[in-house]
């Protein structure tokens, strides 16, 4: 595994190199001081995994992002020091195609670097994905522990429920579907995204920045409610359980925690009233299978199509398996989702 560092402290690019030292199989591709100087040594020499870090000279790490992806793409893991200091480039550079943001390792008191973990937690799931992306190969059959319990809550065989996956570009598909969505009858949103837990609080505020309403990370044992929009916020699966929102660490052996595919195999087993289940942009093909048992289960499913889609490996693999009613460009799933709301939802007094 050939990583690339860019970076414009030295000190940092000096914490990276021994950190990347301390990966079993992995070394140092080249450094770059800043975006440009990125953007022309992946031209020439394209890593395994990009380090970017987003505050530099001369072109920042967004920025770079974008133009790596777009001329000469690989994954790019964001690496920074601070997440609400560069909330906006960091969900910029998300939504530009980086695969996930980490915190740098920094240097502890007895000279070890600290935060190597997660770094080559973060480095081997951005490589798998992109060998899932190559191999396009189906997912294993995903069951989700149920509760001894089977009461539910109050309502919530009704609810008008829109279920949304998404990864690699998410956050700018996000946005654009969310605003959309302001024309549809009440409903509940949860999103999981594939993103590093100490940014999921991030992901929220971006949001509701982004689309002027209220964006909440998703709290164990919290019931679905009309209006709310959620988002996974634990490096656990997100599922549906009797009304509410809970977190299962199984199934362990998943690639992407949170998981899309069971999320959306819990929806099925929760027997909500069929609603709308949308898969956007990301790389591999969590979600896929269990988009098309949504499907199966009457739901009305969405997939992004490719030319809007910055990696059309999730949404791409739910379109081979069937599991997607329509296939659409990102600015017209918001509207196409309304409207199946208010077709299927006409009587909406109730819920209010």
């Amino acid at each position: 595994m050939r990583i690339a560092i860019v970076n414009d402290l030295r000190m940092a690019q000096e914490i990276l190199r021994h950190a990347i030292g301390q990966i079993p199989g992995a070394s140092v591709a080249w450094v770059a001081a800043d975006g440009r100087e990125a953007v022309q040594k992946c031209k020439d020499d394209r890593p395994d995994l990009l380090l970017m870090d987003m505050v530099m000279p001369i072109m920042d790490g967004a920025v770079a992002t974008r133009a790596i992806m777009k001329q000469y793409p690989c994954p790019v893991l964001v690496v920074t020091s601070t997440i609400e200091g560069n909330l906006a480039l960091v969900y910029e550079a998300l939504s530009a195609g980086a695969i996930d943001a980490v915190h740098t390792p920094t240097l502890g008191p007895n000279g070890t670097v600290l935060g190597v973990d997660a770094l080559a937690r973060k480095a081997r799931v951005a490589l798998a994905a992109t060998a899932v992306q190559i191999s396009r190969t189906m997912p294993q059959t995903i069951v989700v522990n149920r509760p001894t319990s089977t009461s539910k809550a109050a309502g919530l065989t009704n609810l008008p429920l829109v279920a949304i996956g998404s990864s690699t570009g998410g956050p700018h598909a996000l946005a654009v579907v969310l605003r959309a969505l302001a024309t549809a009858p009440p409903c509940c949103v949860v999103i999981v995204q594939h993103i590093d837990v100490a940014y999921a609080p991030g992901l929220a505020q971006w949001l509701t920045g982004e689309i002027k309403r209220p964006v909440t990370v998703g709290v164990h044992g919290e019931a679905l409610r009309l209006g709310a929009i959620v988002v996974a916020s634990t490096a656990d699966h997100l599922v549906v359980q009797n009304g509410c929102v809970r977190y299962v660490a199984d199934p362990l052996d998943q690639i992407f925690r949170p998981s899309v595919d069971v999320f959306f195999a819990s929806v099925v087993q929760e027997r909500i009233t069929p609603s709308v289940a949308i898969l956007l942009t990301g790389m591999g093909r969590d979600g896929a299978q269990g988009m098309r048992s949504l499907r199966d289960s009457g739901w009305h499913t969405i997939a992004q199509d490719q030319a809007t889609s910055v990696v059309w490996g999730m949404p791409g693999s739910a379109v081979e398996m069937g599991g997607a009613s329509e296939i659409l460009p990102l600015d017209q799933i918001g509207a196409a989702a309304s409207r199946i709301l208010h077709s299927r939802f006409a009587n909406l007094g109730q819920h209010r």
